[in-house]
């Protein structure tokens, strides 16, 4: 077994204590009681940005500046996926959130706080995780890179206002009065910015004039980027990449902590696989009935491969993906209920920009549960 592999394997154990430990902490206040005091001293303004950093691009960067652009007195906080390190599309990410936090204080965010983990959760789990974030935060303004497109205006526009919008099967519905406001897909970084909308309405956090709409910056690909890494000529893609993303990426590269998105821990995916109960496999999240028939019918498995052509196909492309994940995490559905239910009952802060930004930032959300991880 690789350092690399030790070390993803080593991950999800640690991660998977964290996760269970979470469950049995309570946030310390009720949810109605989340905005901050009257009396709190500081009346900074916080920017929460959710971004995956996978890793932190040009694209990421142009959001971070307009937005501190627009509040350049605010706090700039970045909202980066944590445990389990696994995107939302069930994948493993490049760099762990550590070093993701590091890249994103290089160039320019004042803190860094760990997300949801999106790859063991359904996209409207950790939507409403992200939305609790938000307002656990209680974030001033949510700064949001979109696709450009005129028919997606009109959601921007009623976003901006604070209305709700809920993204169906190839229609987005107005939440307020059920109008079908769009009919079609939506580009996935659109999609996000809706069932954000959809999630902020649901816990009644009220966002009007709370988001930064910032049209994405074009000429950024991520298979380029990724097949740098992999090659490791972190050169052919530094166009698309700020210097210190590759420096960081290059640092951990020689320490054998990157990449990591192409592993997994396939002996525990395999035991589970192969030795688990079928009531085991039926209180996994988002393991369905098909896929447990398939295991059962096909094992024993001696490769990942064999596991993944038994999981059924889902609404998502994404599904066979986070699967894994949830095998790879074993964490069961009344478990993953109850952390969304408690989430965060912590915020924990990955990294920095310096004493005073942290101090100011402590200020802020006073009423919250802070951890700094080390």
């Amino acid at each position: 077994m690789s350092s690399r592999e030790t070390l993803v394997k080593e991950i999800i154990a640690r991660d998977r204590k964290q996760f269970l430990e979470d469950v049995r902490l309570r946030p310390p206040y009720k949810e109605s009681e989340s905005k901050v005091s009257e009396s709190d001293p500081s009346d900074t303004k916080i920017l929460a940005d959710f971004t995956e950093y996978n890793p932190l691009h040009k694209g990421h960067l142009h959001c971070l500046m307009e937005a501190k652009k627009k509040v350049p007195e605010g706090i700039f906080v970045a909202v980066v996926p944590g445990l389990f390190e696994r995107s939302g599309r069930g994948l493993p990410y490049i760099m762990t959130r550590q070093a993701r936090a590091e890249a994103a204080i290089a160039v320019g965010a004042d803190i860094v706080v760990e997300g949801p983990p999106m790859g063991i959760m359904g996209s409207g789990q950790y939507s409403l995780c992200l939305a609790k974030t938000f307002q656990a935060l209680d974030a001033d303004y949510i700064p949001r890179g979109y696709k450009r497109d005129p028919e997606f205006e009109i959601l921007l526009e009623k976003i901006g206002k604070g209305r709700g919008i809920a993204p169906k099967p190839y229609r987005m519905v107005d939440m307020e009065n059920g109008e079908v406001l769009l009919k079609g897909r939506l580009n996935e970084d659109n999609y996000v910015i809706v069932s954000l909308s959809k999630s902020l309405t649901k816990i009644g956090f009220n966002f009007q004039d709370r988001f930064i709409f910032i049209p994405r910056l074009e000429g950024i690909s991520g298979t380029i980027i990724r097949e740098a890494v992999v090659s490791g000529v972190l050169e052919s893609a530094e166009e698309m990449l700020p210097t210190p993303t590759i420096n960081i990426l290059k640092v951990e590269m020689e320490k054998g902590r990157a990449p990591l998105h192409q592993l997994r821990d396939e002996e525990t995916i395999l035991h589970v696989a192969n030795n688990a109960t079928v009531p085991d496999l039926k209180s996994f999240s988002l393991v369905d009935e098909r896929t447990i028939e398939n295991i059962i019918d096909k094992r024993p498995f001696n490769t990942v491969n064999e596991i993944k052509n038994c999981i059924a196909r889902g609404f998502s492309r994404h599904h066979t993906q986070r699967v894994l994940s949830s095998l790879e995490a074993r964490i069961d559905k009344d478990t993953m209920h109850r952390y969304i239910e408690n989430y965060p009952s912590t915020i924990r802060i990955l990294n920095y920009k310096n004493k005073e930004v942290l101090r100011e930032f402590k200020k802020r959300i006073s009423h919250r549960r802070l951890e700094i991880c080390q």
